[in-house]
């Protein structure tokens, strides 16, 4: 994956932040309806050290202006695993200073929610939900660090652009929750 552009996230962001937005960015380059995506956050000057054929490869340069966090993405996510079964099998190297996923999901705005049909099977609340005429497309890229520190970035399709991304530590905590698990011994 490339390095921040000059057009990427803003050098003040807290290194998590920058390391969720340049995520976005890249999975944004691939374009929508994409399948969920993997990454390891590694410490970048810890990388060009012990792993200086991969920082290459990687672009990552020792001037400086390289990002304290490298995103590195894993190998695609089995196909049909149910997300939260899928992580729950995950357990990272030391090396590994945090992770992030990238999905995308239909959501509904909270005017809607109290509309939603009770009593609904999974599967019948998805198909109930992508017909629903206030639905939005979203991407939301979650990345949480060994420390407990947590970061989102929320895409909407209808808004895709770089200007409209929204961030914070607690946009999507569930999904946090389940990758700071990935780390628990």
């Amino acid at each position: 994956m490339p390095n921040v552009s000059p057009s990427g996230p803003p050098m003040a962001a807290s290194p998590l932040t920058r390391a969720v937005l340049e995520i976005d960015e890249y999975v944004a380059s691939l374009g929508w309806d994409q399948p969920a995506r993997l990454f390891a956050l590694v410490d970048t000057a810890r990388l060009r050290v012990q792993e200086p054929g991969l920082a290459d490869r990687l672009g990552l340069s020792d001037d400086g202006a390289a990002a304290p966090l490298t995103p590195i993405e894993q190998e695609e996510l089995p196909a049909g695993a149910a997300l939260d079964e899928f992580l729950g099998t995950i357990a990272w190297p030391d090396s590994v200073a945090g992770c992030a996923l990238t999905v995308e999901r239909l959501m509904l705005p909270p005017s809607a929610e109290a509309s939603v049909p009770q009593d609904l099977s999974e599967k019948q609340l998805a198909a109930w939900v992508a017909k629903h005429p206030e639905r939005q497309e979203v991407r939301m890229t979650v990345a949480v660090l060994r420390d407990g520190a947590r970061e989102s970035a929320l895409r909407l399709r209808e808004k895709d652009s770089a200007t409209e991304v929204l961030t914070g530590s607690d946009l999507v905590p569930g999904l946090a929750e389940a990758l700071t698990s990935t780390f628990a011994e």
